[in-house]
């Protein structure tokens, strides 16, 4: 995250993923409205994500630009200046074009991914403790499990 250029303003409930770049265009604001998702290694630079709308793993939404609300940027995704992104759409592609609008499918699983980030955070706020580092993996130690969250791919399958 780097502010200096431009301020960079993150809304309550959005979350940028790891590995991402938010940086300011001169004299603008990049934005990341109420519910916006960034996924990971994603760059915006100088723009505005709009609310609930999602940016995709190494998608690049570039200065001036507007993702819409509930719209969807496929992932490696590379939107031009000063695109509009009409809302509940996906975009994709080099540079990304409309494809179509969202299906309520969709636009579901959209939002139940968005809040999935959320859980860690409140399950961190509520538990976390000061802990002597381990010397050595655990073994056996147990991993997150969470079967409710599935890729859009499987989703859509089982709609078949």
């Amino acid at each position: 995250l780097r502010g200096d250029f431009g301020r960079l303003v993150l809304e309550a409930g959005s979350n940028v993923q790891d590995n991402c770049t938010v940086h300011g265009f001169p004299g603008a604001d990049t934005v990341v409205e109420v519910g916006g998702h960034i996924g990971h290694g994603a760059v915006l630079h100088g723009c505005t994500v709009q609310r609930n709308a999602l940016v995709g793993m190494n998608a690049v939404v570039n200065d001036h630009a507007v993702v819409g609300e509930s719209a969807i940027v496929a992932a490696m995704s590379f939107v031009k200046a000063q695109m509009v992104i009409p809302p509940r759409t996906l975009v994709a592609g080099i540079p990304a074009r409309v494809v179509r609008a969202l299906t309520e499918t969709e636009l579901a699983w959209q939002g139940e991914g968005t809040e999935a980030y959320h859980l860690p955070t409140r399950r961190s706020h509520a538990s976390t403790r000061a802990v002597d580092p381990l010397s050595a993996p655990e073994p056996g130690r147990k991993r997150m499990e969470l079967p409710e969250i599935l890729p859009l791919s499987v989703v859509k399958a089982r709609e078949r």
